[in-house]
């Protein structure tokens, strides 16, 4: 059923080294066995208790009801089985599909468990009941809060169903089976009535069955242009894939009356990505994926349309966007209808009078001569791109030119509008650079900018980001700005970062601002005196009452009820700590300095019964690129002393159990923007030395029995620290790229081509320095990784490189694992062989001369 040719079906153990599986050898080791063998494995019961810790019943509660009194939560099944992941699926241009279930694959194999309800007055919790054998996504409460929808997954079909969240009882309301691969949500109508969602169609015929013999080759050519696209896993390669891709894609609109479970359809069958029901419930903004497919680049960049469609015919009132394939070509951008060009940001307007959207002047188009002869603008080039206005339309039904009208414009592009519930007030965002601007602007007086707030919103994932403004859904599902009750106020919400947060840790914070005058009161302010508390929700317009999540160093979060007016504070969870002895372990944050003196972080983890010896060590990192000091030290700002430890499956902090140093340091690669990388090497090294010897000197780290790993890009790093350094004795290296040159047009920040930074290229890989490798390595990768430019063959082709050179080298694909291991079993196997590998290459390493006896001891002199 898969759609790709596998060449390697099973667990793959190869080994190397002193680790070579000759015939008639005895594998009589414990760790050897727990290296060498084929099937999957289970590492100490200490480790096994730690990996399957069930974190995941704890919960933090959310989503609220629209009267704000019940908080709704998915509860998590935890850690999916192998069963579930080797179920039959196909692997369509970036899209897995469930064939039997006609849904996407991970609602077969990451829903959720469980619903619950929580009353925010009394901490009651309601479980709502889930039908036996399904699992659940999509919970959805209607818009009058006495009900919720949500999806039940059964091994052959899902369908929808309705709760009471007063007593848990639920139904299914839909007989035919939905239609789960592209849009997997669920839309009441506005009278909380009825349900919108997409089924599979009436009479379906069966899928396409592949061609018997084929019919050709696989056939593709150039553009004309210049087409620089990425390396994509898993792309559509034949004709039949794209008739798969478009049979169980294709489902029916339709519209479900709850009560009486009868079903109206809504036009014909489509591609349908996303419905967008309007406040009165006569129109849908309907986004549907359109044909040709594309062999080069994933689904997600197919092309497509948005339109308004009407409910009650199923007649396409109005084509709103139209987006060819996006396959890497010079016209690939999104483009409109050709009779309204750039027109963006639609969405519904809260009073029901039809849509809002955003649209440029168009450019105005000048001949030479007339160009030669215009007089200059005051600011020259730039002065004519500001003479360009941004406009905000209303366009309401029937949706035709003459319905269609400007509200309100700009000087300058505008990245964001929103309202206010009656729609008497625009939202306005304003974003140039790092620089915002959110103001208000009243319909009655459109000229009149009120700023709410204006400062640095940086776009860095790491950096600080400014205040957003509050928002809330209204019972028709538009979301709005969050305003007092009054109409006068609205609210910024954000989080204070001290310069140094060793002595002050962050502040989350709401701010009440008064829209005319801009006057601002801070009504909530979150402590941070040994305790870590963040906003989760506000209840009500005038945000005085908040459901806050709260942890120290030693207690797990919880969530709380936040009454902002009296100060009272009401626990709503009680979350357990699973592995007290690994989250209390003795936890250290050093400031080290390298050679060029950069200083940055390392965290450290320490077995809670350490009293100074030292210890093995395991680095674990994950390099990240900035310009400068001061770009890394904005990134440290963010540090929570107050945090509690995050553990999950995968955290190396298990090895506390084992009696390691868990070592995590941040590893600035420094450099002018657009060329960090030229530095990559030479900081990778001092970074890791710098950390090395400040351990050392501390009396932390035995030096002489050091490992080192990561995942993803921390793997590509722990490779080149090994074949650039000689620390260690032993790496894992989990889901990484090794040879750059697969990646030919970018990695990372790095945007230069292969053919612009050959050298970097080459400099950077390991795969060309594997005959340096120092210490055993470890590689794992997931079988089916989806990442762009981690496909499994990197993997593959270092290990059969590391042979060939005689190295020590192991490595590990897993079946049907993506970009990080999953399942149960892949995770216990996965602990089982680290612990093994870092036991006999680091914890029990001697001296050099001691390792290579000892491997030639069992290797028979390899």
């Amino acid at each position: 059923m898969r759609s790709k040719p596998r060449a390697r079906t099973l667990v793959v153990a190869a080994m190397i080294g002193s680790f070579a599986a000759t015939p008639g050898r005895a594998q009589t080791n414990g760790a050897d066995s727990s290296l060498t063998g084929e099937g999957f494995r289970r590492p100490s019961p200490d480790i096994v208790e730690a990996v399957l810790a069930p974190w995941h019943l704890n919960v933090t509660l959310g989503n609220p009801s629209p009267d704000g009194r019940l908080l709704l939560t998915e509860r998590s099944a935890g850690p999916p089985s192998m069963a579930s992941f080797a179920a039959p699926f196909y692997r369509l241009g970036g899209l897995q599909i469930d064939p039997r279930a006609n849904r996407d694959r991970r609602l077969s194999t990451r829903s959720a468990a469980g619903i619950e309800v929580t009353d925010r007055e009394t901490g009651q919790v309601t479980s709502i009941d889930v039908p036996d054998g399904a699992r659940v996504s999509s919970a959805t409460w209607s818009p009058d809060g006495a009900r919720i929808a949500f999806l039940a997954h059964f091994e052959d079909a899902t369908h929808v169903y309705v709760a009471d969240p007063t007593d848990g009882r639920a139904r299914r309301v839909t007989r035919s089976p939905v239609l789960a691969t592209l849009s997997q949500s669920i839309t009441w109508t506005p009278d909380a009535r009825s349900i919108v969602t997409v089924l599979v169609p009436e009479n379906r015929a069966g899928p396409p069955a592949p061609p018997r013999v084929p019919t050709g080759p696989q056939v593709r050519f150039t553009t004309p242009e210049t087409n620089r696209i990425r390396t994509y896993p898993d792309l559509l390669e034949t004709q039949h894939e794209r008739a798969l891709l478009a049979y169980y894609t294709t489902g029916q609109l339709v519209l479900v009356d709850v009560e009486r479970r009868r079903v109206r359809s809504v036009g014909t069958p489509a591609m349908i990505r996303s419905v967008d029901l309007s406040p009165d419930g006569r129109y849908a903004r309907v986004s549907t994926m359109r044909k040709p497919f594309s062999y080069v680049v994933p689904v997600r960049q197919f092309g497509g349309a948005e339109e308004v469609w009407s409910l009650e015919d199923g007649s396409v009132l109005a084509l709103l966007t139209e987006r060819a394939v996006r396959d890497g070509s010079p016209t690939d951008t999104a483009t409109d209808n050709a009779d309204a060009p750039n027109r963006r940001a639609f969405a519904w307007r809260p009073d029901g009078q039809g849509l809002s959207f955003l649209q440029m002047v168009p450019r105005q188009r000048r001949d030479s001569a007339a160009a030669d002869s215009a007089e200059p603008s005051s600011g020259g080039e730039q002065g004519q791109r500001e003479r360009r206005r941004d406009r905000v339309f209303q366009w309401q039904a029937p949706f035709d030119t003459a319905s269609m009208a400007v509200i309100y414009e700009s000087t300058s592009r505008l990245s964001r509008v929103r309202y206010s519930p009656d729609a008497q007030m625009l939202f306005l965002t304003e974003q140039q650079g790092e620089t915002g601007h959110d103001y208000a602007v009243f319909l009655s007086d459109p000229k009149t900018k009120h700023t709410i707030w204006r400062g640095r919103r940086s776009g860095s994932r790491f950096g600080r980001r400014g205040p957003q403004v509050l928002t809330k859904n209204l019972p028709n599902g538009v979301s709005v700005l969050r305003t007092t009750t009054d109409g006068e106020h609205v609210f910024l919400s954000g989080t204070d970062y001290a310069d140094d947060p060793a002595v002050e840790s962050p502040k989350a914070y709401v701010d009440r601002v008064h829209v005319e005058t801009g006057e601002k009161q801070r009504v909530y302010e979150s402590e941070n005196d040994g305790v870590h508390e963040r906003l989760l929700e506000v209840l009500d317009d005038d945000a005085s009452l908040m459901v806050v999540s709260r942890e120290r160093p030693t207690e797990v979060p919880n969530s709380y009820l936040r009454n902002v007016a009296t100060g009272e504070l009401r626990q709503l969870t009680h979350n357990t700590d699973y592995t007290p002895d690994i989250t209390q372990a003795q936890r250290r944050r050093y400031a080290v300095t390298r050679v060029d003196g950069l200083e940055f972080a390392v965290d450290v983890t320490l077995p809670a019964t350490w009293t100074g010896e030292r210890l093995p060590g395991m680095i674990w990192f994950y390099p990240r690129e900035y310009t400068d000091q001061d770009s890394y030290d904005e990134t440290r700002q963010r540090w929570n002393k107050n945090a509690f430890p995050t553990l999950r499956a995968r955290s190396m902090d298990i090895l506390v159990r084992l009696g390691y140093a868990v070592i995590e340091p941040d590893a600035p690669i420094i450099g002018d923007r657009g060329r960090m990388n030229d530095n990559y090497v030479h900081d990778l090294r001092n970074n890791l030395a710098a950390t090395i010897d400040f351990l050392d000197k501390e009396g932390i780290i035995d030096r002489e029995r050091l490992g080192v790993g990561g995942h993803s890009y921390g793997a590509f790093s722990t490779v080149n620290a090994m074949v650039h350094t000689p620390f260690f004795k032993a790496g894992i290296a989990g889901d990484g790229n090794f040879n750059r040159t697969l990646t030919p047009f970018s990695f990372q920040s790095e945007r230069r081509s292969l053919w612009q930074a050959r050298d970097l290229y080459f400099s950077v890989s390991p795969l060309f320095y594997a005959n340096n490798l120092s210490g055993a390595l470890l590689l794992y990768h997931g079988e089916h990784d989806q990442n762009v430019g981690t496909f499994p063959i990197n993997s593959w082709r270092l290990f059969e490189s590391l042979e060939a050179l005689g190295k020590t080298a192991a490595l590990y694909v897993y079946p049907f694992e993506d970009h990080g291991p999953a399942t149960e079993e892949t995770l216990l196997d996965l602990w089982a062989r680290w612990t093994a590998w870092l036991d006999k290459y680091v914890k029990n390493a001697g001296s050099e001369s001691q390792r290579v006896a000892a491997d030639e001891a069992v290797s028979g002199g390899h």
